[in-house]
């Protein structure tokens, strides 16, 4: 169980930011903790104190969740910024919006940057962070804060963000493409539609839960599937046709990568 001092504000609770808290809940960590700003959150647990407006809110805090829509910050931060206490701890969830644009707007806080994907509200996301505002000790308890939501992982340089949104962020969306076009293939080879999902789906979860505990990696696990000249060979003789998936997925992770990038670009030029 996380011990959490004091009351967290989450403000913007859509998708990322609700399973962000139903993950902390699920840790453990009491609902009444949790202050949420956001005007259309619904099907909140039960527990949570909602504002639809940041006028409602009458304290300050020391943590907060910003899980707003990156093109907001420059209209919602005259709102955010009376809500912090001095030295406040900001958990930017903001694709693209740099430390640099998110000190600008609360130059008395320590800025965090943190990168998950939905799995949190289950305890199983990949959490990228980078901060320059932390010393070991806080890093260390920001660890201890994020470890209902899954596993951190802290960047060694800023410039890596956009390269983990892509990967652990948006990640999760080209897993669940990839289990459709699973399923769609074993339909077309005469499954019917339910069996083709269903096998898609709980294949992919053994083979990740397997390689989640398992000493050897992916390659090696797939060597070990693979029989020579057997029907797993004839598979992959595709997939590694000059490079096929590699190059397919290196694009795709590219093209999320840059849109990130360019997501910072409006904000911070706008305001220097």
């Amino acid at each position: 169980m996380t011990d959490i001092a004091g009351k967290i504000l989450i403000f913007g609770c859509g998708n990322m930011g609700g399973a962000i808290l139903r993950g902390w809940i699920a840790g453990g960590v009491e609902a009444s903790r949790f202050v949420v700003v956001d005007p259309f959150a619904d099907g909140l647990p039960e527990g949570v104190l909602v504002h639809r407006t940041a006028a409602e809110v009458s304290q300050t805090f020391d943590t907060i969740l910003l899980g707003i829509k990156p093109q907001m910050i420059g209209e919602l931060a005259p709102q955010i910024a009376p809500l912090l206490s001095p030295n406040a701890l900001v958990i930017s969830i903001l694709a693209g919006t740099t430390t640099a644009t998110l000190s600008n707007h609360f130059p008395a806080s320590r800025i965090v940057r943190l990168m998950p994907n939905l799995a949190a509200a289950i305890g199983k996301s990949p959490l990228g962070l980078w901060s320059s505002a932390l010393d070991e000790v806080g890093a260390a308890e920001l660890d201890a804060l994020l470890s209902p939501l899954g596993t951190p992982v802290w960047l060694t340089s800023e410039d890596q963000m956009n390269a983990v949104t892509a990967l652990a962020g948006s990640g999760p969306a080209f897993v669940y493409r990839f289990i459709d076009a699973l399923a769609a293939g074993g339909e077309n080879l005469g499954l019917p539609p339910a069996t083709a999902a269903r096998l898609a789906l709980v294949m992919v979860e053994g083979a990740a839960l397997l390689a989640a505990v398992s000493d050897e990696a992916p390659a090696e696990l797939a060597a070990r599937v693979t029989s020579l000249g057997g029907t797993t060979a004839a598979g992959l003789a595709v997939l590694d046709d000059e490079a096929a998936l590699a190059n397919l997925i290196e694009a795709t992770l590219r093209a999320a990568s840059e849109r990130g990038a360019e997501l910072a670009q409006p904000m911070d030029g706008n305001e220097t």
